[in-house]
């Protein structure tokens, strides 16, 4: 068995870690893969920084599209090759005239849940405007959200079934950013990316709306290096791609900001 309590230690999100753990170790049990419900980002990181130090685990992370945020995890003995294919999603077509009505990602969501689906069962959204949107699910309550969700907001809906080929995914926005800093704290480069003021920045970081690599940073100062991907609550992302130094000794970052 793996050595759980090592594994567990120091880990930000312990208990829904603790879950993984045990999908682990039934794969090591049962010579089959194991498969998580949809994980969010910061607890996604944490399972991969883990299982990526064991030897006797392959994995492999899918949330439908290449660019899902929420992922479902496969695990399963080493010596067996795991494939996105494996790992079980499902796509639902949410469609309304949402045009006097207009509904957002926590309303699709909200409704959703008010159905009595618990939030690990449901992946990305995908809101699509006035016509609705789409969601990826795990399987088993597919058929259940075809009759139970009939209404977002005031709006009714049409709930089905769709290929995964069928997701309407616009590329992520992007804005390429060239900064120069006096160090590399977390504040001055996050302020520059975000277009913030540095004590608005330094005010988020302090009140846990600010995570690297998705997770929580509160200290200001957290030196930030490159490959980093600093999130700010409501503000979106931001990488840190090239870091030179001047001729004055001050940093000059290349920031991509993904909107």
């Amino acid at each position: 068995m793996l050595p759980r309590e090592e594994l567990l230690k120091g880990v930000e999100n312990r208990e829904e870690i603790a879950r993984i753990v045990d999908k682990a170790e039934q794969a090591l049990r049962t010579w089959e893969m194991a498969l998580t419900d949809f994980l969010s980002p910061p607890v996604l990181a944490e399972a991969q920084q883990i299982f990526g130090r064991l030897t006797e685990i392959e994995y492999i992370a899918w949330g439908g599209y290449p660019q899902a945020e929420r992922q479902r995890i496969g695990m399963a003995r080493s010596h067996i090759r795991l494939d996105p294919s494996q790992i079980q999603i499902t796509a639902l077509d949410i469609a309304g005239n949402f045009l006097f009505d207009p509904a957002n990602h926590r309303d699709f969501l909200g409704a959703i849940l008010g159905t009595g689906i618990v939030r690990d069962k449901v992946g990305d959204i995908i809101v699509l405007g006035e016509r609705g949107a789409q969601v990826l699910v795990v399987p088993e309550i597919a058929e259940f959200l075809e009759t139970s969700l009939v209404q977002v907001r005031s709006v009714p809906v049409k709930t089905q079934r769709i290929d995964l080929s069928e997701l309407k995914v616009r590329p992520p926005q992007k804005k390429e950013i060239t900064t120069v800093e006096a160090s590399m704290r977390l504040d001055a480069i996050a302020s520059a990316g975000f277009g913030m003021s540095r004590s608005k920045m330094a005010d988020a970081i302090a009140a846990g709306d600010v995570r690297v690599n998705w997770k929580e940073v509160t200290q200001a100062s957290y030196t930030v290096k490159i490959g980093d991907l600093i999130s700010v609550r409501g503000k979106g992302r931001l990488q840190v791609n090239e870091v030179d130094l001047t001729k004055k000794q001050r940093y000059r970052v290349q920031l991509t900001r993904f909107i």
